[in-house]
């Protein structure tokens, strides 16, 4: 029981740490989106790299933080009668929920976005959005490593969820 609570323990310290760089994003988006309206509405002088800028940056904060969300349970969820469940039931349906429909979905989305990193490296991938035309590899593996997190966390959560299942405690 200790290995697992270890591993659970190791895994959400990976997801804070996600989430603690991944929220610098927001700062780079809130900075890059500031000074593009200033330079094209005040100096009629538009950039070329604060489109792209914004949005590999959301999409940055977007991978790093779902880690760090599915950790504290601050993910969308579409509720039509999971808080009318007890605990142990909640547990229950999130076990089924996550080897139905999480895990499938997480490992076909990560082995695609680690074959898209790879490919972009290896050939030399830019994004032409715009006439900057940024490498797509950096973007495309943080992309993979959010949703590698991701499906870190939900093995963490399942192993969490599983344990309370089964023995009607948390995991401590």
């Amino acid at each position: 029981m200790s290995g697992l609570k270890r591993t659970v323990t190791i895994i959400d310290s990976i997801s804070e740490f996600s989430g603690s760089v991944g929220k610098w994003f927001a700062l780079l988006l809130v900075l890059a989106g500031t000074y593009e309206t200033v330079a094209r509405h005040f100096f009629n002088s538009p950039t070329i790299w604060a489109y792209d800028t914004l949005c590999m940056s959301g999409g940055a904060l977007y991978l790093l933080g779902a880690s760090y969300d599915y950790l504290h349970d601050s993910h969308t969820r579409v509720d039509l009668f999971f808080n009318m469940l007890s605990p142990r039931k909640k547990a229950a349906m999130n076990v089924i929920c996550s080897l139905l429909f999480f895990f499938p979905l997480m490992v076909i989305m990560f082995k695609l976005a680690f074959t898209w990193a790879v490919r972009a490296w290896r050939i030399h991938e830019v994004f032409f959005n715009s006439f900057w035309y940024p490498p797509a590899g950096p973007y495309r593996t943080i992309f993979a490593i959010g949703l590698f997190l991701l499906i870190l966390q939900g093995i963490a959560n399942f192993i969490r969820d599983l344990y309370f299942m089964v023995r009607g405690e948390p995991l401590d």
